[in-house]
């Protein structure tokens, strides 16, 4: 099993609203990919025109590679052991242990609008509790 490509999903949903922002080019093995023409983009998403690279935002060195690895899709799953838990049956409760992201990436779509709260304990990067409700939630927006 493997997980969502969102890199590719995401192409495909700006190619469906903004067909002419999707171009070809070869990729490092020289493979030709679509990929978006981001500045087109930029602009099509704007009502002024849109020159220079002056922007506020929140940046760190790595970003781009971060955010590169958060779209990766990843082969892995979820394993539950009934014996190590309280109330397995009845819980709304789900204490995982594992790389966070790829615990995110893992839950983003069978746990979609179903969880309540997520708490990333910050001291321990491998640890993560979910309360999740057995009804749908609305979607924050």
């Amino acid at each position: 099993m493997e997980s969502v490509d969102i890199a590719e999903q995401n192409l495909k949903k700006i190619a469906e609203i903004f067909p002419n922002c999707i171009t070809e080019k070869f990729d490092a093995g020289g493979v030709m990919r679509k990929v978006v023409n981001v500045k087109l983009l930029e602009q099509m998403l704007s009502d002024e025109v849109i020159d220079g690279d002056e922007a506020y935002e929140f940046t760190w060195v790595g970003k781009k590679a971060s955010i590169v690895e958060a779209n990766k899709p990843i082969r892995k799953t979820l394993r539950p052991c009934p014996e190590e838990s309280v109330n397995w049956d009845t819980t709304e409760n789900l204490y995982i242990e594992g790389d966070n992201l790829e615990v995110l990436k893992l839950l983003q779509e069978s746990y979609l609008g179903k969880v309540k709260m997520i708490y990333i304990d910050i001291k321990t990067p491998k640890i993560i509790q979910l309360q999740v409700s057995s009804d749908r939630l609305p979607l924050a927006g």
